[in-house]
């Protein structure tokens, strides 16, 4: 309901958005101004990722503005905070939907070889599957992207990557923010990855893990319910999504050609799935892994040297700005002390899509390069 109170405030609490006013303006040398029309307000800033929040000035037609400096080329996630408010930006339709905190998106283009610039190459397609789910008892959906010139009758089949979202994230994230799409056709298209399917399930398995918003992180049953809540989504992902995935798509059912990854939550779901269930997964990867249980040998029992057989590859990775490093550290130095191979990877930036584009460039290059 916040982001409805939030797209309420836009709507109401300040005057229509003159046609004549643009935001953002992205400007060639990468500097972006925005605009708020809000004469009533005391107060403006600015909260946009890789810029310091900063209060926006306002002109006498009641019009706030500000201009960053020039910025890298990527997509930045911001929102305006109107005498404390936050507030999106009504001049710009592109959002990163969020279950507890939608923002708007801005673009600084960069050159073609940036794997999440759109290019003239072929494209893969997003499929929306739904089902009404007997394990967590809702119905719920799971997207599918099917590579360019995928042929339902291709032998040998196509490998499979389950791609997880992070928490108060949904299913199409991956898609919509993270470009995980455009990204598998640019590396596609340059011969840096193989041609996959990937599947983009919801990824709670208890409701009541997201009901209340950010302040449920609080509450004394929390942990409690996000483990119950992982394990049932394991249980819908492993006999719900993949039987249907494998029925409906040319994907292989070798463990060799299936892969599972995530970002916060979903990389732990990640891990908690795929070193646990070995059997099912031979690729596995994590990035800026949240909500980590410290103990390792708890919850990862089967992991140790016999693992090294089991897996083709355990791919862990973390922003160095990132809140959540240290325990990922930790979880690198526990495996280095069981003796599993693994990649580390610290990778500059935050707890954001600005660091698990990469990321995810990084990870799907590797996939599947020793199969058929």
């Amino acid at each position: 309901m916040k982001h409805l109170a939030v797209l309420f405030l836009v709507a109401f609490a300040t005057p229509a958005f003159p046609q004549s006013l643009v935001s953002p303006e992205v400007h060639a040398d990468g500097r972006v101004t925005f605009h708020l029309q809000a004469p009533n307000a005391k107060d403006v800033v600015l909260r946009c990722e890789g810029v310091r929040p900063a209060s926006m000035q306002k002109d006498d037609k009641g019009v706030w503005s500000i201009t960053t400096e020039p910025l890298a080329p990527d997509i930045y996630v911001y929102s305006f905070a109107v005498d404390g408010i936050r507030v999106l930006d009504p001049g710009n339709p592109v959002l990163k939907y969020n279950l507890f905190s939608t923002e708007n998106q801005v673009h600084v283009p960069g050159p073609a070889t940036l794997p999440w610039e759109i290019n003239e190459v072929p494209h893969g397609v997003i499929h929306r599957h739904f089902y009404k789910s007997a394990i967590v008892g809702d119905e719920r959906t799971f997207l599918v992207y099917t590579p360019p010139g995928y042929d339902p009758a291709a032998h040998p089949p196509y490998p499979v990557l389950y791609l997880l979202h992070g928490y108060s994230d949904a299913e199409d994230t991956w898609t919509t923010v993270g470009r995980a799409n455009v990204i598998l056709d640019n590396l596609i298209a340059r011969g840096l990855a193989k041609p996959m399917l990937v599947v983009m399930p919801l990824g709670y398995g208890n409701a009541q893990v997201i009901a209340g918003g950010w302040a449920r992180l609080r509450t004394p049953e929390f942990q409690s319910i996000y483990e119950d809540s992982h394990a049932r989504f394991r249980d819908a992902l492993l006999n719900e999504v993949i039987p249907q995935v494998e029925k409906a798509y040319c994907v292989s059912t070798d463990r060799a050609a299936r892969a599972i990854a995530g970002l916060s939550m979903g990389g732990t779901q990640s891990l908690y799935i795929g070193l646990n269930a070995p059997e099912r997964f031979a690729w596995v990867g994590a990035f800026g892994s949240g909500g980590l249980d410290a103990d390792f040998a708890k919850t990862y029992p089967g992991v140790g040297e016999a693992t090294n057989a089991q897996l083709r590859l355990l791919w862990l990775a973390c922003g160095e700005q990132d809140s959540l490093l240290a325990i990922n550290q930790k979880l690198d130095a526990w495996l280095k002390e069981k003796g599993v191979r693994h990649t580390w990877t610290q990778f500059p930036g935050a707890h954001s899509f600005r660091t698990w584009r990469p990321l995810l460039v990084q990870f799907t290059s590797l996939l599947f390069q020793d199969t058929p």
